[in-house]
């Protein structure tokens, strides 16, 4: 498939995971019937960002897989012949929780899943306290539509993330994400770091000639411990081309599908005249397994 028409649901959550899957199932059915054979959901996409604070409690939310979202969402990708990529809090043990992303063939069957490998202990994203680190490595998955390189929302700060993703044999790089700013930060702070959010995720295409999908929520979501002002989702969520251009992008505070027609042999244009991974000495970089050299 030389062109990929591309999906990408962004939606403000609520407290009701029944009225969340009907934003997201919404939202596919719009972005299908705009053509696309791919369709991205963003992280976590059933709920509230629960990791605001640590309560045991919000276990609960957990899901085994196969499961609830990969029944309801599987079915629909069946029912509208495309491939679906969805987050979920996955249940794996009594104990043992991932924040993992699932993608369901156009028959509806799980083709592969990825386990985020980059948890966050922030102010406000608590994830250490719920989600065991992936232990699937940095490998893409296979679909009718394409090798996706899935990965998920910190992990799109990490160029090693990308790269091994990209050296596995991704044709896209693909982040479901769950990331704000604090509302008492200054309009200054926030503009900031919305800016490095877009441009990291842009470097990542543009150092290994590949497309890029970034699905944000958006809204704001109150801290139900009440230590912090909440979470002020930023949304923008956007699809970057193999030399980093900004194809299309989402407002910052509203519900908005986008359908992006991507020319995958792009890639193969691109990596002619900007060869990086020609030129990569391979034979100089063994310092990058160390936590920090000096």
């Amino acid at each position: 498939m030389s062109t990929l028409h591309v999906g990408l649901v962004q939606h403000s959550c609520t407290a009701d995971r029944d009225e969340n899957i009907e934003r997201s199932i919404k939202g596919i059915r719009q972005a299908a019937g705009q053509g696309a054979d791919l369709v991205v959901l963003q992280e976590l996409h059933t709920g509230l960002y629960f990791c605001q604070s640590e309560d045991p409690a919000s276990f609960d939310l957990g899901e085994t897989i196969p499961g609830p979202s990969t029944e309801i969402f599987g079915q629909l990708a069946r029912e509208l012949g495309i491939v679906v990529v969805l987050s979920l809090f996955e249940k794996r043990a009594a104990g043992l929780y991932h924040n993992t992303a699932v993608v369901l063939e156009k028959d509806g069957r799980m083709t592969g899943c990825y386990r985020k490998m980059h948890i966050p202990d922030d102010p406000g994203y608590y994830e250490k306290f719920y989600f065991t680190p992936g232990d699937l490595g940095f490998t893409p998955i296979t679909t009718s539509v394409g090798t996706l390189g899935v990965l998920v929302c910190w992990d799109q700060w990490y160029p090693e993330a990308a790269r091994l993703m990209a050296l596995a044999g991704a044709d896209l790089l693909i982040y479901p994400t769950a990331i704000g700013f604090d509302p008492e930060d200054t309009a200054e702070e926030q503009q900031r770091q919305r800016d490095a959010w877009i441009t990291i995720q842009r470097s990542h295409a543009i150092a290994n000639g590949l497309p890029l999908v970034a699905v944000n929520r958006s809204g704001f979501e109150a801290d139900p411990s009440g230590a912090t002002s909440g979470a002020q989702f930023w949304g923008s969520s956007f699809v970057a081309g193999c030399q980093g251009e900004i194809l299309a992008q989402a407002a910052a505070e509203k519900n908005e599908v986008l359908c992006v027609s991507l020319d995958l042999t792009r890639t193969e244009q691109v990596r002619r005249i900007w060869p990086f991974l020609r030129d990569r000495r391979i034979d100089a970089y063994a310092d990058l397994s160390k936590r920090f050299i000096r």
